[in-house]
């Protein structure tokens, strides 16, 4: 079910007026209705898959009551393996399975001894990377003894399962968001109301500068051989804001959606592209996955202690194991390799952490060294993204070798791109009002400042009406991670 769609339109209201009318007494049928009301939103793609979730859920709460019961350390480290190797054996099966194979197909070929072996038709389960992800934090943090185990079955479900984070999350830690399944829910009004702000705000990210971007990357990178070298920077361009507004519109509409019945996640993007360097980026893209790596897997590793030897080591693992989360290709490990490869510099001289607040505090616009800063990332940025694009590293490599030619400077053919011109316009508007609403929680969070209710409600009016004018609302395009 895509929160773009008519169903889901009518599903969230349904189960709105059941959690706040029905079971508003009762905190356990709440949490019960969430439980499912997520499994069918869930099961709405493919029953099938509801199977897997409910058995992850189950291993990790059998799991985490063990470890909580349990005092000696090889029995605890045994247990958590075993939890791990549950959900890496899922997610190692469903999504790298044909990767691996064609691989191991490959360099046996290479080395002259071919092998045969059929690849399998395995469906990737939506949102798998993300839950499994979700209940390995758990466990690992109740064997750290950081969390103590729930008892309550039916939270725990709620807490894994949880519908507006599930298929693409945030991946929320268990110690932010299971406790507020023990707690008792009133309805606010103020809470609920900014949330449903926030899922307009995301909506337009999506339906209006995401779906439209779509259009042009996908003919442009599909027909990359028929472009010339800027014709083919728009396409990366376009792809850029294509992926920033589907993901973290589909955020925006999670935490909204979350905000209307009583719960708050985390946030998941804070104006990546204002970045003044890839450390910042890196801060405050998909943050969820960029700290629950740092915390599982690059802090254990040493993190930042030791020689430098051994920090640009971390670095490159905590990257490539993050390109290879998003997909079973080469592209993907090449993008978070090129992605450490700019983060290495900033580490040897020091300056990783030196852009920690927000760019331009209290000023209207960056100065001119903050702006090339800007403009340096971003440009770094587009840059990676075309091989997280790319089909595979054949079609990367001719795409990259595609722009640097002659034609790199010639304005593209925008009678080729029928509304090009206009989108980019829309993307103007859309980098302003992010740019304004940058120290918030998301881009139009202080509209409730305004005080005349007038203006406020003008503005909202025209976001919805520039939606129904530029928006793709006669088609309902799947979320970009949905594929992670």
């Amino acid at each position: 079910m895509l929160f773009n769609s008519l169903d889901f339109a009518v599903f969230l209201p349904i189960v709105f007026v059941l959690y706040w009318f029905v079971f508003k007494n009762s905190l356990r049928s709440q949490n019960f209705l969430i439980v499912i009301a997520s499994y069918f939103f869930y099961g709405w793609w493919d029953w099938r898959f509801l199977a897997l979730i409910v058995f992850s859920t189950l291993v990790d709460f059998i799991v985490g009551k063990q470890l909580d019961k349990v005092e000696d350390r090889h029995i605890r480290k045994c247990l958590l393996v075993f939890s791990i190797l549950i959900n890496i054996g899922f997610l190692g099966f469903f999504k790298y399975y044909n990767f691996f194979l064609d691989n191991f197909i490959t360099a046996f070929t290479f080395m002259g001894m071919p092998i045969k072996a059929n690849t399998l038709n395995i469906i990737l389960p939506v949102g798998i990377s993300f839950y499994t992800f979700q209940t390995m934090s758990y466990s690992i943090d109740v064997y750290r003894r950081k969390l103590v185990a729930t008892k309550d079955l039916v939270a725990f479900s709620a807490f894994v399962s949880f519908f507006p984070q599930l298929v693409a999350g945030p991946i929320e830690r268990a110690s932010n968001l299971l406790p507020q399944f023990f707690e008792r829910r009133k309805f606010d009004y103020l809470q609920a109301k900014d949330g449903l702000r926030q899922v307009l705000w995301g909506l337009f990210k999506k339906i209006v500068i995401a779906d439209n971007c779509a259009e042009f990357a996908n003919t442009i990178f599909n027909n990359s051989s028929d472009y010339g070298g800027s014709t083919l920077v728009l396409g990366a361009v376009f792809f850029t804001f294509q992926i920033y507004g589907d993901f973290s519109g589909y955020s925006d509409i999670a935490i909204g959606t979350s905000r209307l019945f009583g719960f708050n996640l985390m946030q998941n993007f804070a104006f990546p592209y204002f970045s003044r360097d890839i450390a910042e980026f890196w801060r405050r893209w998909h943050i969820s996955l960029s700290t629950w790596f740092r915390d599982y897997l690059y802090i254990p590793l040493g993190g930042s202690k030791g020689s430098k030897g051994q920090q640009i080591r971390n670095i490159f693992i905590i990257f490539l194991v993050s390109g290879f989360w998003h997909g079973a290709n080469w592209t993907f490990i090449v993008w978070g390799a090129l992605n450490a490869i700019y983060f290495i510099p900033l580490l040897l001289f020091g300056t990783n952490r030196k852009n920690l607040e927000t760019v331009a505090m209290d000023k209207k616009r960056p100065s001119l060294r903050e702006f090339s800063s800007i403009l340096g990332t971003f440009s770094l940025t587009v840059f990676a993204w075309i091989f997280f694009r790319a089909e595979d590293m054949s079609h990367a490599l001719s795409y990259i070798s595609g722009i640097f030619t002659t034609q790199l400077f010639q304005v593209p053919d925008f009678s080729v791109f029928p509304g090009a011109l206009t989108l980019l316009l829309l993307i103007a508007g859309f980098l302003l009002v992010e740019w304004k609403g940058r120290f918030g929680q998301y881009a139009i969070c202080r509209m409730q400042a305004i005080p005349s209710k007038a203006r406020r409600w003008s503005i909202y009016f025209l976001i919805i009406l520039i939606i129904d004018i530029f928006g793709n609302t006669s088609e309902e395009i799947e979320f970009i991670y949905f594929h992670f």
